[in-house]
């Protein structure tokens, strides 16, 4: 079962986020209008997935990355976009980021994402990038 209650079909292979196989993704399915913005979403164990294989073969900044694409999974895309526009340098104070960290951990279950935060938070500051606090 995939983390939002989807029923994930057995067996491996990569799946999205509907629980629909990559195989399943063809024009043919497209002509008849059986697909929808879920079917095209990765899933988060695809992601994982993803990540373990990138760091077996050496590259932990990208498994790092897909770890935390993972946890994205339980955003929606306009929540996504609110922590980019939020993390862009000298759009917020240090509280909100921090803020947001916290959101993120709590709210998503995303303490990578939360700790990428924070750590944008601490540099941002150290580097005079964030607005001033009101």
């Amino acid at each position: 079962m995939e983390e939002n209650g989807t029923p994930r079909p057995s067996g491996e292979g990569i799946y999205t986020a509907s629980g629909r196989r990559l195989d399943e993704l063809n024009m043919a399915a497209i002509v008849a209008g059986d697909l929808t913005m879920e079917d095209l979403r990765i899933s988060a164990e695809t992601l994982r997935r993803q990540a373990n294989a990138a760091q077996a073969a050496g590259y932990p900044q990208l498994a790092q990355n897909l770890r935390r694409a993972a946890e994205l999974t339980r955003l929606s895309n306009e929540q996504v976009f609110e922590v980019y526009h939020t993390l862009r340098p000298g759009r917020t104070t240090h509280s909100q980021l921090m803020a947001l960290a916290e959101r993120l951990e709590r709210e998503f279950d995303a303490p990578l994402v939360a700790a990428l935060v924070r750590e944008a938070a601490k540099v941002y500051l150290q580097r005079g990038i964030v607005r001033p606090s009101p």
